[in-house]
């Protein structure tokens, strides 16, 4: 590129992440368009592999991943030498849920650079293994082979493990999710206490319903808990509905939250500040920049679902904000839970997820602000149980559809009948039929999990 072409690329990435932090996607829109439109009537432009790359990351960002995928592959005609062409493609496939594309996307980033951790890792993550089709010794290989620098060491330690627990090599799986979680933790700086305080003073700052009344609107569908309990099952069964939009995890909620906050301040605060702020905020304000914000996903359905599990600490003031709205609280047993956060990679989020006894301790303090919610408003969060959903799909998912206020539509039972993007960690799993298997798969690792449960046998939250 010529550093015309560069800056031109630099303006229309930095227009189109302003407007989104704004919250105003449709106007981010209107500057991708205006960028496409400026590529496309440009022959120069239009041929340079690198202009066609950022038209798919901006499309990525505005989570349109069919157009996305497009890009990159006129990117990957104009230079198919180029590895991360052929990675940002495979990862917008799988968004899509394209999975064998993706999978060979995959391979051809690996043909291309052998030593692409994350390449290897996400594809090992795209299917189950099996021992007629894996790449343990592949991923062996490259584990001794490549760099000695945590950042490789870690996604190869997690392909590791996901790939020999899918073979039932469950002591190798372990071996290799515990380096990966260690080496991670090692290298992130986090401090588990203010997560702690956190809940403390949600506790504290919110110790009534509220003195006002909230926005009538019942559009959003918030689904929320702690990750890997099972609330991309629940956006997609709901996302069958004829009435409902998927929206995935949304960060609007707490990004309205803030920006109230700042201006009632006039300046930027601490968490500590921010909790009890928030917890004297007009719910109709929050409800209605919160609102604001989102209307672009309401354009075309009635309902649209908000699947940000930490929204679960904001639960108090969604209550206040929004009474009409559902608010599902998705909840799995607590072993599997904690186990499931433990053998995540997690792309942001969740510094907790790398060492048992942190996630533990924050298990315990989500488990005490969700029974101080639930005792304040009574009834007010529908729990909605993994291992029930996994069990009685079809009953679970018209309860939720009721709930919400909805006709029962037959679609909404059936996982593989949704096609729509999905972005989380789950984005694979969702592509095939319901397994029940998942449910207790952390019990080939009981004895190593030992700690983590008498820490949460002690707190009274498993038997």
């Amino acid at each position: 590129m010529v550093p015309a072409d560069s800056s031109l690329i630099r303006n229309a990435r930095s227009a189109v992440g302003e407007a989104l932090r704004r919250g105003e996607h449709e106007a981010a829109i209107r500057e991708a368009l205006a960028f496409q439109t400026r590529v496309q009537s440009d022959p120069h432009l239009n041929r340079a592999p690198f202009m066609q790359a950022a038209l798919g990351d901006l499309w990525s960002a505005l989570g349109d991943y069919a157009q996305s995928a497009s890009c990159y592959s006129a990117a990957i005609e104009l230079s198919p030498e180029t590895a991360v062409f052929w990675f940002n493609r495979a990862a917008v496939r799988r968004f899509l849920g394209d999975l064998t594309a993706a999978e060979s996307d995959y391979d051809q980033v690996i043909r291309l650079s052998p030593y692409d951790a994350y390449a290897h890792l996400n594809r090992a993550e795209l299917r189950t293994q099996t021992v007629g089709r894996n790449h343990v010794e592949e991923l062996e290989s490259a584990l001794r082979e490549g760099s000695d620098d945590w950042r490789y060491l870690v996604p190869m330690h997690y392909a590791l493990g996901k790939e020999y627990e899918d073979l039932g090599d469950y002591s190798a799986a372990w071996l290799h999710f515990a380096a990966g979680a260690g080496l991670r933790r090692r290298h992130l700086q986090y401090d588990l206490r203010r997560d702690l305080d956190t809940v403390e003073w949600l506790r504290e700052a919110f110790h009534a319903p509220g003195m006002y009344p909230g926005h009538d609107s019942s559009a959003p569908i918030f689904i929320l808990g702690m990750p890997r309990t099972g609330s991309t099952l629940v956006e997609t069964l709901l996302g069958n509905h004829s009435s409902i939009r998927q929206g995935g995890e949304l960060q609007d909620f707490g990004l309205s939250l803030i920006s109230l906050v700042r201006a009632r301040l006039g300046r930027e605060c601490d968490r500590r500040e921010l909790v009890f702020e928030s917890s004297a905020l007009d719910p109709r304000a929050l409800a209605a920049a919160y609102l604001r914000r989102t209307r672009w996903l309401g354009r075309d359905a009635r309902h649209f679902t908000d699947k940000l599990p930490l929204n679960y600490l904001y639960a108090g003031l969604i209550a206040r904000a929004f009474p009409r709205a559902a608010m599902f609280h998705v909840v799995r047993d607590p072993m599997a839970t904690c186990f499931g956060i433990y053998k995540v990679l997690f792309d942001q989020g969740y510094p907790f997820s790398y060492d048992l006894d942190e996630i533990g301790e924050y298990y315990c303090g989500y488990a005490r602000l969700m029974e101080h919610w639930k005792s304040l408003w009574p009834g007010r969060l529908i729990e909605v149980s993994y291992e029930s959903l996994t069990a009685r799909p079809a009953a679970e998912a018209q309860r939720l559809v009721e709930a919400i206020g909805l006709p029962w539509q037959a679609e909404c039972a059936n996982v593989t009948a949704n096609t729509n993007p999905s972005t989380t960690a789950s984005a694979s799993q969702i592509r095939s039929p319901i397994h029940r298997d998942r449910v207790d798969r952390w019990r080939h690792y009981e004895a190593h999990l030992e700690p983590l449960a008498r820490k949460l046998r002690g707190a009274g939250l498993i038997a």
